[in-house]
């Protein structure tokens, strides 16, 4: 709009309104002000930012009401700095151009180590009661019992185990941030709930919904998972697997692992090991691993489906808490693989045929909806 269009619409609105405003009450002096902002009225928002009108026209050195500056022209300010804050591919408000920093997994546990857990500590069940000949046999025959100076490093794992996600938590926001940016490859910023942790393989467009059973600790194990060099390209192979036409979701079905590894840990399946490394995390970490090649390994030389999951989690169950050192043994080996770029999970990638079912076509259960078949917590999902 140039200088003369401008002067016209000045006056056409000054001529026009000039009537109806004094009949109702202005003063000269009010209509004077008043009639500034009538005249950008039809002016776009970003022609006057331009031009510099908006940013002068919020400042009261003219000695303008601060009512008529608050009503029109603060309200196409805060638009336009709105405009400025989109994030181009996600659309998610932001106070920062600045994408989230990607959280480490020593950073998020040290995290959990500093905050207050103690009403999430009273809820655990550091060891599995047992009762009559079950107890005898397990004193004679079964595994170790855990060092005493490793026991508050085990509690911390099981309190983690209970805390759910807090999605106003920023430490909560950057660990599902890092999982998804490492598994997708995306450099953008995510919604914290969206159709697109459906994509990841939660059931749902809220990933916290999933964690029952498992809590944060799942979302750690993901992370732990997809910060190491090494296990990341696993986890980005068996993420690959997940979304073939054989498909399985693949974070809920990292939820399930989380919890065999709770359950061997409560068991004192992992006891020898921990007490071995006079460690905890390390070892709990590893074992879930080690879990989730071996279940991947099996669905892809064997031609698992959807249909087959609850087969193979229940006998991978039995088969991680009676051989957890195998199961860590393959892992090691796997991963010195990798370090020499030869590691793959092995086997043919071959179509079903008709007969194969789709994901789609089946509801994943959560491992919490059903009840569990003995008071060891065995559970199917």
């Amino acid at each position: 709009m140039n200088e003369k269009s401008c002067s016209f619409h000045n006056e056409k609105e000054l001529r026009d309104g000039q009537g109806e405003r004094v009949s109702a009450g202005y003063s000269p002096s009010h209509d004077k002000d008043n009639s500034a902002l009538v005249a950008f009225k039809g002016i776009p928002i970003s022609e006057l930012k331009n031009r510099g009108i908006l940013q002068a026209l919020t400042i009261e050195a003219n000695e303008w009401e601060p009512a008529v500056v608050s009503t029109e022209v603060l309200r196409a300010q805060e638009e336009w700095d709105a405009v400025d804050t989109i994030h181009p591919e996600t659309g998610i408000q932001a106070g920062s151009d600045q994408p989230v920093q990607l959280i480490s997994f020593s950073e998020a546990l040290q995290h959990f180590q500093t905050v207050d857990l103690s009403s999430f500590k009273k809820r655990i069940q550091p060891t599995i009661r047992r009762t009559g000949l079950a107890a005898l046999r397990h004193y004679l025959f079964g595994p170790p019992k855990l060092h005493q100076g490793l026991r508050e490093e085990r509690d911390l794992v099981l309190t983690i185990a209970q805390c759910g996600l807090d999605s106003q938590d920023p430490v909560h926001g950057r660990v599902l941030q890092t999982i998804y940016k490492k598994l997708t490859g995306s450099k953008f910023d995510c919604a914290l709930h969206g159709d697109h942790w459906e994509d990841l393989g939660f059931q749902g467009a809220n990933p916290g919904t999933d964690l029952r059973g498992a809590g944060f600790l799942a979302l750690l194990h993901l992370l732990y998972l997809v910060m190491d060099s090494k296990t990341l390209l696993m986890a980005q192979e068996i993420f690959r697997l997940s979304r073939h036409h054989i498909q399985f979701p693949f974070c809920l079905m990292s939820v399930n692992i989380t919890h065999i590894a709770i359950q061997a840990l409560r068991e004192e399946c992992l006891s020898r090991e921990c007490n071995r490394q006079q460690r905890v995390i390390p070892v709990v970490n590893s074992f879930y691993a080690a879990t989730f090649l071996h279940l991947a390994r099996v669905w892809r030389t064997q031609q698992k489906t959807i249909s087959d999951s609850s087969f193979v989690l229940k006998d991978l169950e039995v088969l991680a808490k009676k051989s957890p050192k195998r199961l860590l043994k393959t892992l090691e080996i796997y991963l010195a693989g990798v370090s020499k770029g030869q590691a793959s999970l092995p086997g043919p990638q071959q179509c079903l045929g008709p007969q194969a079912l789709h994901s789609e076509d089946l509801t994943f259960t959560g491992l919490c909806d059903l009840q569990p078949h003995s008071s060891e917590g065995s559970w199917l999902i």
